[in-house]
C-alpha cells in the first residue's frame, strides 16, 4: 500500500508538473502567434517596434522575430517593467529587446524613427505623438477595447529618394528633396566609428536609398592594420532609425590596397535600388543580380551579365555594361611609401583596360534580353 501511494503521489506531482509546463508552452505559443499576426499586418520584416503597456514583456519578446527587429517596450507600473525585464532576461533575448518606465504623455523619440508602435492603451500618451515618431511608411498598430486597428503613416511629398550613384538613371546630382538642409540633430549613429585606412580604398564603394532604406557596399575589415584581410559586405539599413535589416557577403571585390580612396569608378555604377528591389553584382567579375530589399534574398540573376561593369534602371529596363575580359589586378601590391608616388604608379603601369564593351538591355522583371 505504502509503495502505491508513493507511486501515485510521484505520478501526481509529475502529472501537475506536464500541465503547467504545457499550460507555460501554449501561452507562449499565444504570444508568439499574436507578434506574428501584428508583423503580417504592419508588413514589416525588420526595424525598430515600440510597445506601449507592454505589461509583463511576453509580448514585446515575442514581437523580436529576429535579428533584424529591435523592440522597445514602455510600461508605467514599475512592478511590472522589473517582471518584464526579469522575463526578456530569462528568455535571452536582453538588448534586442529591452522595457524601460513610461509615465505616460509624450513619446521618448525623436521625430520620424519608429517603424511600428504597438500600443495596448491610447488614452496613455498624448494625441498625435505615435504619429510624431512613427517614420513615413510606419504603422501604428492600436488596440481599443478588444479591437485592434491599423494606421499607416503616409510618405510625405517633399522627400526624395537616390537610387542610382548620380541621384538616377539620367545622371544628374540633383536630388529633388525639399526637406534636406544643415544638420539640426542626429537622426542615429551607426557602425563601425572608423573607416579603414586614409590613404587605401575607402571602406565604402558604393551607396543608393529607396523605399526607406539605405544599401551600401562596404568593407568591415579589421580597423587595426589595413594589410589585414577585407571583409566586403553589401548591407541594408532603415534610413529612419538605422537598423541592420540585412547583409550579404561580398568575398572577390577590388582589392583594398589600392592607393587614394576611390578605385575604379565602375565600383560606384553597379549598384541600383528600386521599390522592393536591388540591383548589384555580389563580385568584381559576378553578374548582376535582382535582391528583395525587405530581405536580401536573390529574386533573380541576370543571363548575359557577366563581369557587370555599370547598370542603370530605366522605365522598367536594365542597361548593363559588360566587359568579356575583365581587368585583373591581381598583380598589384603595394610599393611606395608615399600616397603620392604610388598613385602615380598605378597609373602608369595599371592602366585602364580599353578593350570593347557590350550595353544589354533587360527587363528588370523578367530577366528577357531585349
Amino acid at each position: 500500500m505504502e509503495t502505491k501511494l508513493r507511486f501515485l503521489t510521484k505520478s501526481t506531482f509529475l502529472l501537475v508538473v506536464f500541465c503547467t509546463l504545457s499550460a507555460d508552452a501554449a501561452r507562449s505559443d499565444s504570444y508568439d502567434r499574436q507578434a506574428q499576426q501584428i508583423l503580417e499586418a504592419a508588413n514589416l520584416k525588420g526595424g525598430l517596434i515600440v510597445h506601449v503597456g507592454c505589461g509583463d514583456g511576453k509580448l514585446t519578446a515575442a514581437l523580436h522575430a529576429d535579428e533584424s527587429y529591435l523592440v522597445h517596450g514602455l510600461e508605467a507600473d514599475g512592478d511590472r517593467v522589473r517582471q518584464a525585464r526579469e522575463y526578456i532576461q530569462s528568455a535571452g533575448s536582453y538588448g534586442n529587446v529591452s522595457v524601460a518606465r513610461f509615465e505616460g504623455g509624450q513619446l521618448p523619440y525623436v521625430d520620424n524613427l519608429v517603424n511600428l508602435v504597438v500600443v495596448e492603451n491610447p488614452d496613455t500618451v498624448l494625441s498625435g505623438e505615435v504619429m510624431r515618431v512613427l517614420c513615413p511608411g510606419g504603422v501604428a498598430y492600436v488596440k481599443r477595447g478588444t479591437n485592434w486597428s491599423k494606421t499607416i503613416k503616409p510618405r510625405p511629398d517633399d522627400i526624395d529618394e537616390w537610387t542610382h550613384y548620380l541621384y538616377d538613371a539620367g545622371g544628374n546630382a540633383v536630388s529633388r528633396d525639399q526637406v534636406v538642409g544643415p544638420p539640426r540633430h542626429f537622426q542615429w549613429v551607426g557602425s563601425p566609428r572608423w573607416a579603414r585606412h586614409h590613404d587605401r580604398r575607402a571602406s565604402v564603394s558604393a551607396m543608393v536609398s529607396a523605399g526607406g532604406r539605405v544599401f551600401y557596399i562596404f568593407d568591415e575589415g579589421s580597423t587595426a592594420s589595413i594589410m589585414l584581410p577585407p571583409k566586403t559586405f553589401l548591407i541594408a539599413r532603415d534610413a529612419f532609425n538605422g537598423m541592420i535589416l540585412w547583409k550579404r557577403s561580398i568575398p572577390n571585390w577590388f582589392t583594398h590596397l589600392w592607393p587614394f580612396k576611390s578605385g575604379p569608378t565602375q565600383l560606384q555604377r553597379r549598384l541600383v535600388a528600386l521599390g522592393d528591389r536591388v540591383y548589384v553584382t555580389l563580385g568584381l567579375d559576378a553578374p548582376l543580380v535582382a535582391l528583395d530589399a525587405a530581405t536580401g534574398e536573390t529574386v533573380r540573376t541576370y543571363a548575359n551579365t557577366n563581369a557587370t561593369e555599370e547598370a542603370i534602371l530605366s522605365d522598367g529596363v536594365l542597361f548593363v555594361l559588360v566587359t568579356n575580359s575583365p581587368q585583373s589586378y591581381d598583380a598589384f601590391k603595394p610599393q611606395e611609401v608615399g600616397i603620392g608616388a604610388e598613385r602615380d604608379r598605378i597609373m602608369r603601369d595599371f592602366p585602364w583596360n580599353e578593350r570593347p564593351r557590350e550595353i544589354v538591355a533587360i527587363r528588370a522583371d523578367t530577366g528577357k534580353v531585349l
